[in-house]
């Protein structure tokens, strides 16, 4: 089909590929989009593949996923866990009458050894529902579950599996025990993170895997040992249309913004703040607005009061998404700090809207942010010095701020944007499905 027939919709009958439309079933077991890039990829790949004209039903656990309303064919199937890690409560220990079975008691269980159990026992929930709903979907996509209950092929869960791995948390892992302080605190990381035992195992045995990046690809393959010709990248992106330059919204001088969780050295952050100690001494403007949960201790709140940065660093946390936008737009600068990312979403939504990008080399975010120079400034991993010094020339130049801006929201539209990822993601399902059909009738 013609790119003008796709935008104007899908005929009667047909997708906007030109194909019949599917039955999809969408499974994340953490998937609301304020925590994290799983619930933003559920959230907009789910929106544009209804509006593709497939039906997709997303079945989630909690914190439940966040959908688009008003979509023909997009519907969210609640897969209740007993939510151990809830706000205000997290690691709680249920009430007697609220065990349900044997998977309730297996979630608790690995809870209380310090084990994290949700994709274990979310697979093995999803394993059930598919089960005695067989035949209602053509084709079942995992969002990075990678559990022992999606094993088995069509005739356990029902339909062909696609599964999206993001990058592998095993780098996750390594990043967190290079932090660890102390033999405890490394023994706890290495329980925490168990379950990547079994999704090294699970993704070996996957048929068709999806993921987000060419770094991503790689990784995949020397750290899970999945074959290379069982991955297919098919890039995300922002929504463009949310995610746009508006130059109503007021420039504040100095701002720099960032999407980060304070806790998690994987995103860097206390890097960041390093840097911004190094930057004020020659423009005591400068301060930072973190989207994200404050650290009440640990390294970033450390950093923040043996710089004096109390007044200049800023948490944000629960602000829509008209707000974020406009967060983003005030200012002068954003930044992706992170040591790794298997794609980074912050970077193609900032430049997005224009704003000029100061991110890192780590993992893929050369992939979205572009070449030094060109569409972003690009620093290594994990050196403040490197960071503050591309902080003030982009602050310091608004020619540079200005060219920057302009073409990293040009390579977004070329290259990351959500329905794009639909449709590229949907052929990867047909060519599922066709797979499964050719091994039917050996």
């Amino acid at each position: 089909m013609t790119a003008e027939a796709i935008e104007s919709g899908p005929r009667q009958g047909l997708t906007g590929d030109g194909d019949r439309p599917l039955r999809i079933a969408l499974l994340t077991y953490k998937g609301n989009p304020f925590c994290g890039g799983q619930g933003v990829y559920v959230r907009h790949l789910s929106r544009e593949l209804a509006r593709l004209g497939h039906t997709v039903e997303v079945i989630g656990s909690q914190p439940y996923p966040v959908l688009d309303e008003g979509l023909p064919g997009l519907t969210l199937t609640e897969l209740a866990s007993l939510d151990l890690y809830r706000s205000p409560d997290p690691f709680r220990t249920p009430r007697r009458d609220e065990y349900r079975d044997w998977i309730d008691a297996l979630e608790v269980a690995t809870m209380w050894t310090g084990g994290f159990p949700e994709p274990l026992t979310f697979s093995l929930r999803a394993r059930r529902t598919l089960a005695a709903r067989r035949g209602d979907f053509d084709v079942v996509h995992d969002n990075q579950t990678l559990g022992y209950g999606l094993l088995g092929g069509p005739d356990a869960i029902g339909a062909p599996l696609v599964t999206t791995i993001h990058h592998p948390i095993t780098v996750d892992r390594q990043l967190d025990l290079d932090a660890a302080d102390d033999w405890k605190r490394r023994a706890s990381v290495r329980r925490w993170y168990g379950f990547t035992r079994m999704q090294k195992r699970v993704a070996r045995r996957l048929p068709s895997v999806l993921t987000v990046s060419g770094t991503s690809r790689r990784e995949i393959v020397e750290h899970l040992g999945v074959r290379e010709d069982r991955i297919r990248v098919v890039h995300i992106g922002a929504d463009t249309a949310l995610w746009s330059p508006d130059p109503s919204v007021a420039e504040v001088p100095g701002r720099i913004v960032t999407t980060s969780s304070a806790d998690v050295p994987l995103k860097g952050l206390v890097h960041l703040v390093e840097a911004l100690a190094k930057l004020r001494t020659g423009n005591p403007a400068a301060h930072l607005v973190v989207v994200g949960k404050r650290a009440e201790d640990g390294p970033v709140a450390q950093a923040i009061e043996r710089h004096g940065l109390q007044d200049a660093v800023e948490f944000v946390k629960g602000i829509t998404d008209a707000e974020l936008v406009d967060l983003v737009r005030s200012a002068q600068v954003s930044c992706v700090p992170s040591l790794y990312e298997g794609f980074s979403l912050p970077a193609a939504e900032a430049m997005a809207t224009g704003t000029p990008l100061v991110a890192t080399t780590g993992g893929a975010i050369p992939e979205v942010a572009g070449r030094d120079g060109e569409t972003c400034l690009a620093v290594p991993p994990a050196d403040p010095d490197a960071l503050a010094e591309a902080l003030r020339r982009v602050l310091g130049d608004a020619e540079l701020r200005a060219r920057l801006g302009a073409a990293g929201r040009r390579r977004v539209l070329q290259n990351f944007t959500w329905a794009r990822a639909a449709q590229g993601t949907a052929e990867l399902y047909r060519e599922a499905i066709a797979r499964q059909g050719r091994t039917a009738r050996r």
